[in-house]
């Protein structure tokens, strides 16, 4: 069950605050939505003094019974904000239809997200995967060894296989894949895999210039090339190799490769 999912069977009363229509600058885009319960709050639409004026309107809103209302706000020093623009906003309490058909949405949302596979799930493995959980992301752990599997605690899906190479093979156009296995034969196979298929957003392996070059060398054996191919990744760590560096330098050259397709749709 998703955050919302459980947000929304949890709470009885619930108003969906929309933002309708941006002039100028805002923190966020039209059609962002936050859904505010009576004691809590699923989603954002930018924080801010925006976000609490939103919040406070909602919850009047429940504590008046009412269904539906709209504000127009300014984002400048009237309420102490800079972005300069102006917002208006869509308050609707949520009946069961509406529920059914946020959830349905969201479900298309999801389905629509980028993939990123993680193919080792090593220190740097996790550690891409415990930041991975946060972005629009779909985010898969693939690894053969179950023992480093259960230890990632992130909420990403995890795979366990002995063939991680048809997983590279039967993912969906567009993917991103990186590779950082515990056997560098391994890591050959899956990159020239992933290279071979000529669809992905972003393939990258860990490991050194030298490897680089050794991954050239013998794809070029096998009639391959390794266009495309970023090794080492994370090239902007400048030297520290702790596995949460590595991969905060990773994933941003993930989501710059995934790019528009980071962002989730809007209903």
């Amino acid at each position: 069950m998703s955050g919302l999912a459980a947000f929304l069977q949890a709470q009885a009363a619930v108003i969906r605050v929309r933002i309708e229509r941006v002039r100028g600058s805002s923190p966020r885009e039209t059609g962002a939505e936050m859904f505010v319960a009576p004691e809590t709050v699923q989603g954002t639409i930018g924080g801010g003094q925006l976000e609490y004026m939103a919040i406070d309107e909602a919850r009047a809103l429940l504590a008046r019974g009412g269904a539906a209302a709209k504000m127009d706000v300014p984002l400048g020093p009237q309420i102490g904000q800079c972005c300069g623009g102006r917002v208006e906003i869509a308050l609707q309490r949520m009946d069961a239809a509406m529920r059914q058909t946020t959830l349905e949405a969201e479900a298309q949302a999801q389905g629509a997200r980028s993939h990123l596979y993680i193919l080792g799930a090593g220190h740097v493995g996790r550690a891409l995967a415990d930041l991975a959980q946060y972005l629009p992301i779909r985010t898969i752990l693939v690894d053969g060894r179950a023992a480093e599997l259960v230890q990632c605690r992130a909420e990403v899906e995890s795979m366990l296989t002995p063939l991680p190479e048809a997983v590279v093979r039967e993912a969906p156009k567009g993917s991103g894949f990186v590779i950082l296995t515990h056997d560098h034969a391994l890591d050959f196979l899956l990159v020239a895999e992933a290279l071979g298929r000529g669809d992905a957003a972003y393939v990258g392996m860990i490991g050194s210039a030298t490897k680089r070059a050794s991954f050239a060398s013998w794809t070029k054996t096998q009639g391959g090339s390794d266009a495309g191919l970023t090794c080492p990744i994370g090239a902007g760590q400048s030297g520290d190799k702790r596995p949460e560096m590595i991969a905060a330098l990773v994933l941003g050259e993930v989501v710059a490769a995934l790019g528009a397709k980071v962002r989730v749709p809007t209903a």
